[in-house]
């Protein structure tokens, strides 16, 4: 199908109500953009009921649409791809609705899906991913998404564990999943995303031509489940985090609107891959709760001057990216750059050093804003615009959850102790914490310590309600009894100038069990010093910047870090080839 450039004026308008049998509002076809967002605020607020029926495609998205027509929203966009050969396409609200549609009866009819079945989509940063996602939405199908680096294998487990009865590719990654749907006994249909045609496939673009764009939205509860992500522990199989309607489609109002500063006119560009869970966050459900944009370019490969052009080049008001990224970027040095409508960033998914941070804002005159969370929860700290922030600082509890530091009892600790980063269930567990890890009861089970969900990661809360973080529990190093979190000694050797990345990681030791040992990446002027006395250098810099006994014993310099498809460093890669 041909994509529809959003071309149209803006001609305020008087429209039919749209009926819906979730609606939340009523039939009010003038509602001021704010009461949207400020209805589902007040549910995170706890001031208002969660509503039993809720459906983010025609509860969300139907709304802003009939804003739209009725010339009640800004004029901005829905969504806006744009690829590295120059192409582009631009969905107001109304298309989006429109393609939806068709994408909903697509899956219902062609592919024979019913509400609840479940569908794996590894697809990269194409239109259709969005279209498939709120077309799932629609028709209740549970939508599971997958990075497009995943193996044979990878596909092959998911495909069984999940059961999900339809897989949608493109035609890069059709011949890896052919070669493991021998064993795929509950597949019915396969859906590939592109211009070929292959055998036994169902091509989207010609079945979009001929469906209709008449779709009656299903009627979903509030925690009726509409995504599965699966997450990887540090033992076993990936586990599959099932979230509900509400959870991430009501959870991230307050994050949205008070973290990422999303209003009607902004334009959001968030780098995630789309198998990462921060595209649902922060490329669907955050910005489109608030009426902006999502902006998305296809980016094959993470370039540094691809994103420093694309922030010139586009009117981007939000950005966010991961903090190995915006590590990147202030190496390559965006100082040069104009960014004339960038007026606001965020990050997540790993620690930002101060480092980084600090010279983000002499590059670029930006604060970064820190938030955190991971693929069970929304956001459970941020940075809020306007906050103080406090370099190295996850910021505050983002509502409803109530945040504390735990012990191994699940006691709350006092300030300033380390313990366990956790949120409140009892006596009422937020809606918008995952449902459960599906058929894992045991896991499931264990993640909860007390009265609290625990979310894996050490932490210590200041006096004033700020969460640092100290590493995930599997992290940290234990050495001579001295318990070492890996942040801080990164934190510590990124400041030196011969420092482009850093990871560190415990290593066995004889006598003490197990010692620091950092992975270097040099800057390019230092690579050819000698490596023994830039090995004591960068000792010596860490017992000056932190306690003296963090510093790293060994020190290894390495080529590149091993990452995931997400930009994310590898800690336990290099761990175990350390403890093999």
């Amino acid at each position: 199908f041909i994509m529809r450039t959003f071309i149209k004026s803006w001609i305020p308008q008087c429209l039919r109500i749209l009926r819906s049998p979730s609606r939340i509002f009523h039939g009010n076809n003038r509602l001021l953009t704010s009461q949207i967002i400020s209805y589902y605020e007040s549910i995170n607020q706890c001031k208002k009921e969660l509503p039993e029926y809720f459906n983010f495609a025609s509860d969300v998205l139907d709304e802003w649409a009939q804003l739209e027509k009725d010339g009640r929203k800004p004029a901005n966009p829905a969504f806006w791809w744009v690829s590295d050969e120059g192409e582009e396409v631009k969905w107001s609200f109304e298309e989006l609705g429109s393609l939806s549609r068709k994408a909903a009866n697509v899956l219902s009819e062609a592919c024979g899906l019913q509400k609840g079945d479940r569908v794996v989509a590894v697809l990269p940063r194409v239109p259709e991913w969005w279209l498939l996602n709120v077309g799932c939405m629609r028709a209740g199908i549970v939508f599971i998404p997958g990075t497009s680096q995943l193996t044979a294998k990878d596909i092959s487990y998911r495909l069984q564990a999940s059961k999900a009865k339809c897989i949608i590719t493109n035609d890069t990654l059709a011949p890896e999943v052919e070669s493991v749907l021998l064993g795929s006994q509950f597949l019915k249909s396969k859906l590939i995303v592109g211009q070929g045609s292959r055998d036994g496939w169902l091509n989207l673009k010609e079945l979009l031509v001929v469906a209709s764009a008449d779709h009656n939205c299903v009627k979903t509860r509030s925690q009726d489940p509409v995504l599965i992500y699966f997450t990887s522990g540090t033992t076993g199989f990936p586990k599959m985090v099932v979230q509900s309607h509400s959870s991430y489609g009501i959870g991230f109002a307050i994050s949205g609107r008070h973290w990422m500063n999303l209003t009607p006119s902004d334009i959001m560009w968030n780098t995630s891959d789309t198998g990462w869970v921060k595209a649902a966050w922060s490329s669907v459900f955050a910005p489109w709760i608030c009426g902006s944009c999502v902006f998305v370019h296809n980016m094959p490969q993470f370039k540094s001057e691809v994103i420093a052009e694309t922030l010139s080049r586009y009117p981007i008001t939000t950005f966010c990216t991961a903090p190995t990224a915006f590590c990147m970027l202030v190496q390559h040095d965006v100082s040069s750059y104009k960014f004339p409508s960038l007026k606001h960033c965020v990050t997540g998914g790993e620690a930002l050093n101060p480092e980084v941070l600090a010279k983000w804002k002499i590059q670029t005159g930006l604060d970064i804003h820190e938030g955190y969370g991971q693929t069970e929860t929304v956001t459970i700290c941020a940075n809020m615009k306007g906050m103080k922030i406090k370099p190295g600082s996850l910021g505050k509890a983002v509502p409803p959850y109530d945040v504390q530091i735990v012990d191994d009892h699940g006691a709350v600790v006092p300030a300033g102790e380390e313990g366990t980063i956790a949120v409140r269930v009892q006596p009422t567990r937020p809606f918008c914490l995952f449902s459960e890890y599906l058929d894992n009861p045991e896991k499931t089970a264990a993640s909860l310590r007390g009265d609290f969900y625990v979310t894996g990661d050490r932490g210590i809360m200041d006096e004033e309600g700020y969460v640092w973080f100290v590493g995930r529990a599997d992290d940290i190093i234990n050495s001579a009894g001295y318990r070492i979190g890996p942040f801080e000694v990164e934190s510590a050797l990124v400041q030196h100038p011969a420092v482009s990345e850093v990871a560190v990681v415990s290593s066995p030791d004889p006598v003490r069990g197990e010692v620091v040992k950092a992975f270097i990446v040099l800057a390019p002027a230092f690579v050819s010093h000698d490596k023994e006395k830039l090995t004591h250098e960068l000792q010596q810099h860490v017992k000056k910047v932190t306690a003296p006994y963090k510093y790293p014993r060994k020190v290894e310099f390495v080529q590149d870090l091993p990452k995931t498809s997400t930009g994310k460093i590898q800690r336990k890669v290099l761990r175990s080839k350390e403890w093999a």
